[in-house]
């Protein structure tokens, strides 16, 4: 417990919502502690509203999955999006308008980034289009395992859910007050991911078609049918929030179901019956970056098979549990035995179309100009950061399909947003602390709510800064990459020589700023004051 005159100290210096771990904060401290460090991200890190990943405390350099330019703000999670869905849930845990305001300064950043057929690309460069094709031509074609910064497209993606986060932000920024300058961009949106879905219900990975590029002879995979990164399972979530929230209609409810359906009409036949990270417009399987060959992949099939244990329980609908036990025998069927050498997982990530063999994922050279990366049947050596192994949790997969097996449909069905003439209703009170959300991601912190508030009240330090090591770093552009291969194995690591652009494992991590750390410490804050009378 501090004496009154630590308190006193403090409350002179401006500190006074620091507190011990062991000391309870009240509600009005929590408060406090959230304006404060939302204060700082607004007022000294936000760029036109907008953020990128994590910031060296100084601003010398910032990142969002690469390094970005001053002038530039990231649309994935964690950047500017989830800090938009972070200040909306401190919202509605205060009912404090200030927090709607920061709310809103992320929107109207979105506005200034949302492309002009409506969807979001990962980047935004305040700096103009010369800027941003700068940076691609130099840090992105550097990046040597980052092949989506290779080559600037000039359209808006669907992958890491960049869209669909941005635009379910601007349904909830709309819904708060119903500003027609959020309407118009929502509907924008709306209309972007209804126009760019395939006849046959699936998504590409970006949008307006692109074309044009390939790599290492390989075709360009940005236009195939993509559930990778759930890019078809979040647009129908997307596309469900719309229905849920009464802004949606018959055109609406259309792309859902097919959105659903492709889910069954692309799975492959036994005994292979999974899916790929991409299909043709035909429904074959499809390869996509170099490192991600043509065949099935078990994460992948695993993720669909989750999908469509979630479209029986809105729709009530047998025909998409018809085929789950085909997938998961299959998934059986590939397990690894378990003294593969290398393995760090129970399955292959990928497995050989026809052979039903393992697909291992390999490189030679030291950067992106004489690097290339090839996949076999070797298991030793794997490339260090794209995992040639996974862990699907069949047995539960089993088990939820059969708790399915047992639901009555028409019980299933009655409370869906599918269903005709269901009245609109709210969304989840929360988006960035939610247990399937951003926030749960930064989990293990131990102990009450309120220990957790108090612990998190009292790191934020005198500037409104909740400081946090910086894990990731990267090498900075100086120059392109040699044709000549560098000394050194650069099998398994996650970066090239030095000119390799691409990020990696700091040896010594630094405390920066990080989106992350604000996410995660205004969620616990937002968790303390809903257990608090």
């Amino acid at each position: 417990m501090k004496t009154p005159l630590v308190r006193a100290a403090l409350a002179g210096l401006g500190l006074v919502s620091l507190l011990t771990a062991a000391e309870p904060p009240t509600r009005a401290q929590a408060i406090e502690a959230m304006k404060r460090a939302t204060a700082f991200m607004t007022g000294k890190v936000a760029v036109h509203g907008g953020y990128v990943w994590s910031y060296l405390p100084d601003g010398s350099r910032r990142w969002g999955e690469m390094e970005a330019r001053p002038s530039m703000i990231w649309l994935q999670a964690p950047g500017t999006a989830s800090m938009g869905h972070a200040f909306l849930d401190a919202l509605h845990a205060t009912g404090d308008a200030y927090f709607y305001r920061a709310a809103a300064s992320v929107g109207d950043a979105l506005i200034a980034a949302q492309h002009p057929a409506g969807g979001w690309h990962y980047i935004h460069d305040f700096a103009g289009e010369q800027s941003l094709r700068e940076w691609y031509a130099t840090v992105g074609r550097n990046g040597w395992r980052l092949e989506e910064y290779q080559h600037y497209y000039g359209n808006a993606t669907f992958d890491d859910s960049t869209t669909t986060d941005c635009a379910e932000f601007m349904l909830r920024l709309y819904l708060e007050q119903r500003d027609p300058r959020y309407r118009d961009s929502l509907s924008r949106a709306i209309e972007f991911v209804l126009k760019s879905q395939f006849p046959t219900g699936g998504w590409p990975q970006r949008y307006p078609p692109a074309g044009g590029f390939s790599k290492d002879g390989l075709p360009d995979y940005t236009g195939c049918i993509t559930f990778n990164d759930d890019v078809i399972g979040g647009n129908v979530d997307f596309l469900l929030k719309v229905q849920q929230s009464g802004l949606g209609g018959d055109r609406v409810l259309a792309a859902i179901r097919r959105g659903m359906d492709i889910f069954t009409t692309t799975q492959q036949p036994a005994p292979q019956a999974g899916w790929s990270l991409q299909h043709t417009l035909d429904h074959a399987p499809a390869g996509a970056r170099t490192y991600e060959p043509k065949s099935l992949a078990t994460h992948t099939t695993a993720s669909c098979v989750k999908k469509l244990l979630e479209f029986h329980r809105l729709t009530g609908d047998p025909k998409y549990l018809a085929r789950v036990p085909e997938a998961l025998d299959w998934l059986d069927s590939v397990k690894l035995p378990p003294d593969t050498p290398g393995a760090r997982g129970s399955h292959p990530t990928f497995v050989e179309l026809g052979t039903n063999q393992p697909l291992y994922l390999h490189r030679r050279g030291s950067n992106v100009v004489n690097g290339r990366y090839f996949a076999d049947h070797d298991s030793r050596n794997t490339i260090g950061h794209y995992s040639s192994f996974r862990s699907p949790d069949v047995a539960g997969l089993r088990a939820s399909y059969a708790e399915a097996r047992a639901l009555a449909p028409d019980e299933l069905a009655k409370n869906s947003p599918l269903k005709p003439g269901r009245p609109p209703g709210p969304l989840a009170k929360y988006f960035s602390v939610r247990e399937d959300g951003f926030g749960a991601r930064f989990g293990g912190q131990s102990g009450t709510p309120a220990e957790r508030a108090a612990r998190v009240i009292a790191s934020l330090d005198a500037d409104g800064r909740w400081l946090a090591p910086l894990f990731n770093t990267s090498h900075p552009y100086t120059r392109d990459g040699a044709k000549e291969i560098a000394p050194g194995d650069f099998r398994s690591t996650q970066v090239g020589d030095e000119t390799d652009t691409s990020p990696f494992r700091a040896p010594q991590p630094v405390n920066g700023i990080s989106t992350g750390t604000f996410i995660r410490n205004l969620g616990v804050l937002i968790r303390f004051l809903d257990a608090s009378p």
